[in-house]
């Protein structure tokens, strides 16, 4: 499986994404410039990593979602091959109109920068396939527009389509939902993918807790095998 990070102005997770990938999974991670227009052919996975791309002018990710390598984005998309966006990536993939929904700002209107724990909502996408539904995983936040919002009605039909994959939770008791996020996220969510699986956004960095000597975090070495095996599983959807 071939891996492609994307490079913005303002990227600061992308070096992380690409070790932790490299060597979890043991396969070649290219390094892509905003401002190339396409991927190797051969690639399979496409990564939007954490930041602050732009400086956040206008809106987080709103400048990213109009670049030039975005087109090769959605073209990768359409084609059913995975595309993945952390933080700053999720942000993107929502201004870019590839996931519904936005990102704004938290509650306590301040940075937040700490441990957080996810509950595992759904494993029928080619994100968590190595996961249980009810499983408990601990990845950090660091932002500032972190809050999930989409008006009532389509929040709904995100959570009857069973799109939500990752809500903040309890590592105790396992409960999850909007009491539980630190960033006042509605429903709890933390991370969700489209209809067809290929697409997922993600608020949390798996990358930081890939490797459990950096930080105690749990689950994100797991989660870069998840996608692998799913990949091997099932292909391109």
């Amino acid at each position: 499986m071939k891996t492609a990070v994307v490079v913005f102005p303002g990227s600061n997770c992308d070096r992380d994404v690409q070790r932790a990938v490299t060597e979890t999974l043991q396969t070649q991670v290219d390094m892509v410039w905003h401002e190339n227009t396409k991927f190797a052919d051969d690639t399979d996975l496409v990564i939007l990593p954490g930041g602050f791309s732009y400086g956040d002018y206008l809106r987080s990710g709103a400048m990213a979602a109009r670049s030039p390598i975005m087109d090769a984005v959605k073209k990768h998309a359409a084609e059913g091959k995975l595309l993945l966006g952390i933080c700053n990536g999720f942000q993107t993939l929502t201004e870019a109109h590839l996931l519904p929904g936005a990102l704004i700002a938290n509650t306590s209107l301040t940075f937040i920068c700490k441990r957080s724990y996810l509950r595992v909502e759904q494993t029928d996408n080619m994100f968590t396939s190595s996961f249980k539904v009810g499983d408990i995983v601990q990845y950090p936040i660091a932002h500032h527009e972190g809050l999930f919002f989409l008006p009532p009605d389509e929040l709904k039909e995100l959570e009857d389509a069973k799109q939500v994959v990752f809500r903040y939770a309890d590592p105790q008791t396992g409960d999850a939902g909007a009491k539980y996020a630190p960033n006042g996220a509605l429903n709890g969510i933390a991370g969700i993918c489209n209809e067809r699986g290929n697409i997922l956004g993600l608020m949390p960095h798996p990358e930081r807790s890939t490797f459990g000597h950096l930080n105690g975090g749990s689950g994100g070495d797991k989660f870069w095998k998840s996608i692998e095996k799913a990949f091997n599983e099932r292909g391109a959807l």
